[in-house]
C-alpha cells in the first residue's frame, strides 16, 4: 500500500489518458493519491478529481508562480472549495525564487494569506520552497503555521534546516530526485529524518525517478522512491510503504 502525497493529475500532460494513468497507478499498489492544485482553475479540477475517484484526495491553493493573478475573491473561492469532504490541505503554496514568475513581495504576501486561510480552516499546508529557504521559514514562523503544520514537498533544504522544519510541526516529502545520481543532499536528509515525519511523492508529471528519467511521471513510480529509501535506511520496502502511508494519512486526517 503506497500513498503518493503530491501529484498533479489536473495537468494538461494527462489530458489524453488521465483516467487510464490513474487506474494504472491504483492497480500497481498506490492506494492513495493527493492531488495538489497550482492555481484557481486547477483547484476546481482537483475538487472534481476527488469526486470521481475514491482514493484521490486534494489540496487547493495557488502556487507562487501564479499569485500575481490572485485577488481577495480567490481567497473566498478557496474557502468554498475547502468545504469539500476530501479537500484535506491548502497547497501548494510558498515561494519560488528560482523562476521568479511572480514578484517576490507578492509571493510573500499570498503565502502568508494562504497560511492564515489554512489556520482559519484548520487544514495543514503543502509548502513549495525553491531557492527561498530563509524567507519560507521566516514566514512559516511569523504566521505561526505550526498551529496547523503541513509538509515541505519535494524537500530541497539541508540537514541543518531540517531541525527548523520539524520543530515547526512539518513533515518532509521526497520524490524522484532522491534517485538521481547527483542527489547527495537529499540522501543525507533521508538518512537523518525521523521516519515518522517522512512522506513520499512523485510530483507527477514532473521529476520522474531513475531509470525512467525524461519520461512523463505518474504515481506508479512512487514505488521507486520507497525502494530507494528502503535501501538508504536498511529497511524493507514494505516497512517504508507502511510508515509513509500512515504518516500521510495522519497528516491529512484520512482514516
Amino acid at each position: 500500500m503506497l500513498f503518493d502525497s503530491h501529484a498533479h493529475y489536473d495537468n494538461k500532460r494527462f489530458d489524453e489518458d488521465r483516467f487510464e494513468v490513474i487506474k494504472k497507478a491504483y492497480d500497481s499498489g498506490v492506494s492513495y493519491i493527493l492531488n495538489a492544485a497550482a492555481d484557481m482553475a486547477s483547484s476546481l479540477e482537483t475538487v472534481s478529481l476527488t469526486r470521481k475517484f475514491d482514493f484521490i484526495y486534494g489540496a487547493v491553493g495557488v502556487h507562487p508562480h501564479e499569485v500575481a493573478k490572485m485577488s481577495d475573491d480567490d481567497i473566498e473561492k478557496l474557502k468554498d472549495f475547502a468545504k469539500e469532504e476530501k479537500i484535506v490541505a491548502i497547497g501548494e503554496i510558498g515561494l519560488d525564487y528560482y523562476y521568479d514568475f511572480s514578484p517576490r513581495e507578492q509571493q510573500k504576501l499570498w503565502f502568508a494569506r494562504q497560511i492564515n486561510l489554512a489556520k482559519e480552516l484548520n487544514l495543514p499546508i503543502i509548502v513549495h520552497d525553491r531557492d527561498a529557504h530563509k524567507d519560507v521559514l521566516d514566514i512559516v514562523k511569523a504566521e505561526q503555521a505550526k498551529d496547523v503544520g503541513g509538509v515541505f514537498h519535494c524537500y530541497s533544504g539541508s540537514v541543518e534546516m531540517l531541525k527548523d522544519v520539524l520543530e515547526n510541526n512539518f513533515y518532509i516529502s521526497v520524490g524522484g530526485t532522491l534517485t538521481f545520481k547527483n542527489a547527495k543532499r537529499v540522501v543525507e536528509v533521508v538518512e537523518r529524518v525521523p521516519l515518522d515525519r517522512l512522506l513520499i511523492e512523485t510530483d507527477c508529471p514532473y521529476l520522474t525517478p531513475e531509470p525512467h528519467r525524461g519520461k512523463r511521471n505518474d504515481s506508479s513510480y512512487v514505488r521507486l522512491v520507497a525502494e530507494k529509501i528502503a535501501k538508504i535506511r536498511g529497511m524493507s520496502f514494505e516497512e517504508v510503504a507502511e510508515i509513509t502511508t500512515n504518516n500521510a494519512k495522519r497528516l491529512f486526517g484520512i482514516k
